[in-house]
């Protein structure tokens, strides 16, 4: 393989016909990448060549005289570098929202080329984005209309107007709301970033087109000329128009079909008896709803077949009030467009249907004709359009269910007609999403040979991308999985589990948006385990386990590996679920991998996780004193000797490695000692330093000196991390609760709240942990009642998730359930700034912090601005434990994020920089960096008591505690 390097040397070189020209120089290299190979050669390509005249995007043109590289699709080498110009970003940018309510599109649509013309006439504003979703992507997304409407808009433009003086840009947004307003719009400008990425967030959920067919849609992209957009925009209603009517008609047809058959549904009837005047009764009933089906189909049909004719010429057919709404030179399907014609099935069959199959007696028949009308209107199919209106660049999406043979037949019809549209509008049939495998039948021949003759010259024995884009190539082998078609071949699927975690991934629709939130989605270390990819195996797992089972072969144990692998590869962070367009969260499917997993006795056993569940589900305080002696106080330390010991061979730069399949446990352990675990953990528990071990009495804290009867009294659940781990968590909690005058009451004994179990796939144990706890609630509540308890609190972000399910509403009434940072920040709880120390915030995984955003919570505390460190900390609870050589995937990302934000912010004068985080486990996780950051973890209640109550804050509260501060009351 030779390595070509290409440069452009000029561009708008002078005109031939009229035509700018640009000139590039290929240099061609040995496999050196150094030693030329032949002398460069220099081209000169007229710019129609790139690009149609008129048009903003083309991408149509592969062979583009002999350019390599430039939109070939892959299909002559691959590109090793490149070199980007990048521009300034303007200073000032709003985003403009439009909204155009009117039915008549031929309003609406031509906004797109006046916006871009007004803006760019202008010499110190720009348009940096303009983006189009019909009424279809606004139905898709659950758009919520920002104007005081009840309806959803019929089309949205959302515009970003740029530029470095403030006030022109904002003339700027304003004058293209006062001129939308002319066209039947509104218009909102947003200016603060926040703000501006909510106007955007909508369109971020476009994939959504298609959750309703699993996914499944033909996607296309045309480009059109801006100034004939709105042509193409009527053209594709016409065909969501015949196709909504045809629809019907089919539905009407089988409506007919049901009721000149037996309809058997009578006779199944409860309280049905055979008798002469009944039948003649239903048969009264038939023939009257047979009869109103017949006539509404023959007027739709009349309607379907006339579409083009003059609307004036079937007022006697549409009723005489339809008169008053046709204009001049209206055509019947200008009246349906603009739905002064409205042709719905529910209002003129359904409805009147269901009046005269009224009753008991008929109701199975209601229930036919619903299931009938159900099953057929499933396979409608339409037309969904969103836009790069800038440049005329138009997504043209048709959602097809992918079992449904004559959808897809049909649509295939449709997409020929779009690209014939495309190309008698002057435009192409591709400028973004390339031709692939699905649009070489629409390519000319032309085209075709003049790409295969340069193929042939530059790859003739077609190493890069055999065949495609070349004549034969198409989708005829092409092969999608499809979850719907699974549901339906495979009855075995409804007796499984494997219904529910099917359920759970089918709606996917490869859109992406999981990847960049995803923690265990380190590219630079594995591509392979984002969300998006772990649902595709999800699928093709489950499709391997139903044919095996259909066909008895026994399941192949290397799929229950394979499984056991894309569990594996999540820290059941749940954050992938809120870019979702169909809201799939994959931490719900990996929970619901490994339950299966369990239940089937194929879950991977591993001694960390093992080792930690048995200390987290005991509760006897001696048990609980000799294994946080053993594992954690002499296993941390024995952790941290073996680091010391082989630190000098671990140091390495680079990526890890990545991590498909089991990785051998040599390697694993070389993870696992490759940052040292946390010292200096105090000698006991939470409970056992303030005595209160004992699972009968339930604690009340309080100071007898500054509380009374009528103070407020709190519910405080410590957990584990923060009583059994960490005690300084769970003691500066009370301590800072003690010192406002707060009665806090705590749950007797060492409790767990049953999600590290649940998390594990051991939901059996994690409901039963969880029932008994909300019974144990139940009593104290009882016992408890003159307290009148209005504030549940947690410092821990896995217990408030597993809270959340308790129900604490009817358990203590009318209680909220609270972080104890927002708690304390909510009474006003400030601490001064302290001098020499900086601080950044780590936020959990599992956020505690439900009602407010952590960073501010932690600035607010700590009285001065706290700078948010992003990704994960790769502890999450077991993870680090079970599977260290992920996690160091993980954590190589984490580290340069501290690594960045501590040297920004002690760049200023060589400050100390602290992270503060509010999870126990992230506490572990952030001490683990320290070595190699300098950057020491802290808990912000642990920050906030030593700074409020002072270095002796734990020995000066354990002794108060002590000294008549805790009432015990015997459940």
């Amino acid at each position: 393989a030779d390595w070509l390097e290409i440069e452009r040397l000029e561009h708008n070189l002078g005109k031939v016909h009229d035509t700018p020209r640009v000139r590039f120089r290929v240099s061609r290299f040995g496999q050196d990448g150094k030693t030329p190979r032949v002398a460069p050669v220099e081209l000169e390509i007229a710019a129609s060549l790139l690009r149609r005249p008129g048009l903003g995007k083309d991408v149509t043109n592969k062979a583009l005289g002999g350019l390599p590289g430039v939109q070939k699709e892959g299909c002559d080498g691959i590109i090793t570098s490149a070199r980007f110009v990048v521009h300034r970003a303007p200073k000032h940018i709003r985003t403009v929202c439009l909204e155009f309510f009117d039915t008549d599109l031929r309003r609406a649509t031509p906004a797109i080329v006046e916006l871009k013309g007004f803006l760019d006439a202008l010499p110190d504003v720009s348009l940096s984005g303009l983006e189009h979703l019909d009424e279809r992507y606004l139905k898709a997304v659950k758009y919520s209309t920002k104007a005081a409407r009840r309806e959803l808009p019929k089309m949205m433009l959302m515009a970003d107007v740029a530029g470095d003086d403030s006030e022109a840009v904002a003339r700027a947004a304003s004058e293209i709301v006062r001129r939308a307003v002319g066209r039947g719009a509104e218009g909102f400008v947003a200016v603060s970033s926040e703000a501006r990425r909510r106007f955007w967030a909508d369109r971020t959920r476009t994939a959504a087109i298609a959750a309703h067919t699993n996914a499944f849609k033909i996607n296309e992209d045309v480009v059109i000329p801006l100034e004939r957009l709105g042509e193409y925009t009527l053209a594709v209603e016409r065909i969501n128009i015949e196709q909504s009517i045809g629809n019907k008609l089919r539905i009407c047809e089988a409506f007919l079909e049901y009721l000149s058959g037996d309809m058997h549904e009578v006779r199944e009837a409860p309280d049905y008896a055979e008798s002469e005047e009944h039948a003649e009764i239903v048969a009264g009933k038939v023939g009257m709803a047979a009869e109103r089906v017949k006539t509404v189909r023959d007027l739709w049909q009349r309607v379907n077949d006339n579409l083009d004719a003059p609307a004036g010429n079937f007022v006697s057919d549409l009723g005489p009030e339809i008169a008053s709404r046709i204009r001049e030179g209206d055509t019947l399907l200008d009246l349906v467009q603009r739905r002064d014609y409205r042709i719905s099935f529910r209002n003129s069959v359904a409805g009147p249907l269901k009046e005269i199959f009224a009753g008991l007696d008929l109701q199975a028949v209601c229930e036919k004709l619903e299931a009938i009308h159900g099953g057929i209107r499933s396979s409608r199919l339409f037309v969904a359009l969103h836009m790069h209106a800038g440049d005329g660049n138009v997504h043209t999406n048709i959602p097809v269910n992918s079992n449904d043979y004559a959808m897809l037949r049909e649509a295939e019809r449709i997409v020929e007609r779009i690209m014939t549209i495309a190309k008698s509008l002057g435009g192409v049939i591709s400028g973004e999403h390339g031709i692939g495998i699905t649009k070489m039948q629409f390519m000319d021949e032309a085209g075709i040979r003049e790409f295969a003759a340069y193929k042939d010259e530059v790859d003739p024995q077609g190493h890069f991308n055999r065949g495609k884009l070349l004549p034969g190539s198409g989708v005829e082998m092409a092969y999608t999985p499809s979850l719907r078609l699974v549901q339906q071949e495979a009855l075995i699927l409804e007796a499984s589990a494997l219904q529910a975690l099917n359920d759970e991934v089918k709606d996917c629709l490869r859109c992406g948006k999981c990847k960049p939130v995803c923690t265990t989605h380190v590219p630079r270390a594995n591509l392979l385990y984002s969300p998006r990819n772990k649902i595709l195996a999800t699928g093709l797992l489950i499709e391997a386990f139903l044919y095996e089972e259909q066909t008895g072969r026994g399941i192949a144990l290397r799929h229950f590996d394979e499984m056991n692998d894309v569990a594996d590869h999540c820290t059941v962070c749940h954050k992938c679920e809120n870019p979702c367009p169909v809201n799939i969260d994959f931490g719900d499917v990996t929970v619901h991998l490994r339950t299966l997993l369990r239940e089937r006795g194929k879950k991977r056993f591993n001694t960390g996780t093992w080792a930690s569940m048995q200390f987290l589900n005991v509760t006897d305080p001696t048990a609980i004193a000799l294994m946080r002696e053993v594992m954690i106080r002499w296993g941390y330390a024995a952790q941290r000797l073996a680091h010391r010991t082989i630190r000098r061979w671990l140091a390495g730069g680079g990526p890890p490695p990545a991590t498909t399949g089991k990785t051998p446990i040599r390697e694993q352990v070389i993870h696992f000692l490759d940052r040292p675990m946390p010292g200096g953990l105090r000698t006991g528990t939470m409970r056992s330093l303030l005595g209160l071990q004992n699972s009968d009495h339930v604690p009340i804290l309080r100071d007898p000196t500054a509380t009374d009867s009528e103070s407020e009294a709190v519910f405080y659940f410590p957990g584990c991390g923060s009583e059994r781990l960490f005690s300084q968590i769970g003691l500066a909690s009370l301590a800072m609760l003690y010192h406002q005058g707060i009665q806090t009451v705590l749950p007797p004994g060492y409790l767990c709240c049953g999600y590290p179990q649940t998390a594990s796939g051991d939901a059996s144990r994690g409901k039963s942990i969880s029932v008994a706890n909300r019974v144990l609630f139940h009593r104290i509540a009882n016992s408890l009642n003159h307290l009148d308890i209005k504030t549940v609190l947690v410092s821990c972000g896995t217990c408030m998730d597993q809270l959340m399910q308790y129900e604490f509403q009817q358990i203590f009434p009318g209680c909220r359930l609270l972080d104890i940072h927002e708690f304390l920040m909510e009474r006003g709880v400030r601490s001064n700034g302290e001098a020499g120390i900086r601080y950044l915030y780590h936020t959990p995984c599992h956020d505690p912090m439900k009602q407010h955003d952590g960073t501010r919570v932690a600035s607010e505390l700590m009285g001065e601005e706290v700078r948010h460190n992003d990704r994960c900390c790769g502890e999450s609870g077991t993870f680090a434990v079970a599977r260290p050589d992920i996690a160091t995937q993980v954590k190589f990302r984490k580290q340069e994020e501290i690594l960045k934000d501590s040297a920004e912010l002690g760049a200023g004068g060589g400050e100390a920089v602290k992270i503060l985080t509010s999870c126990p486990s992230c506490q572990q996780g952030l001490a683990r960096y320290t070595e190699r950051t300098g950057v020491e973890p802290d808990y912000i209640v642990v920050e906030l008591a030593r700074r409020n109550l002072g270095e002796d804050w734990q020995k000066d509260f354990i002794a108060r505690a002590a000294g008549g501060g805790v009432e015990h009351v015997m459940l």
